[in-house]
């Protein structure tokens, strides 16, 4: 996974960039490919200075008050 190059801004949650293995990881846990995704464009504000390409995962970590914290995924795709 790739350190997160992080919006300072506290309402921005945490945004990571998946490895290979956890993409492949979690494309197998849950049955899904990346089509079946929700998408971020490459270059949202959250991940624009990040080193993605279209075709990787992000995921993100908001913080919840009934759960502590929530994750979600997204396929980056070109703008």
């Amino acid at each position: 996974m790739s350190a997160p190059k992080q919006t300072k801004h506290e309402l921005i949650p945490l945004h990571e960039k998946l490895s290979e293995q956890e993409k492949e990881k979690l494309f197998s846990e849950l049955n899904v490919n990346f089509k079946d995704m929700p998408k971020i464009f490459r270059n949202d504000t959250a991940v624009a200075e990040m080193d993605v390409k279209a075709g990787d995962i992000i995921r993100i970590t908001r913080k919840s008050a009934t759960a502590k914290e929530t994750v979600f995924f997204r396929g980056v795709v070109d703008a």
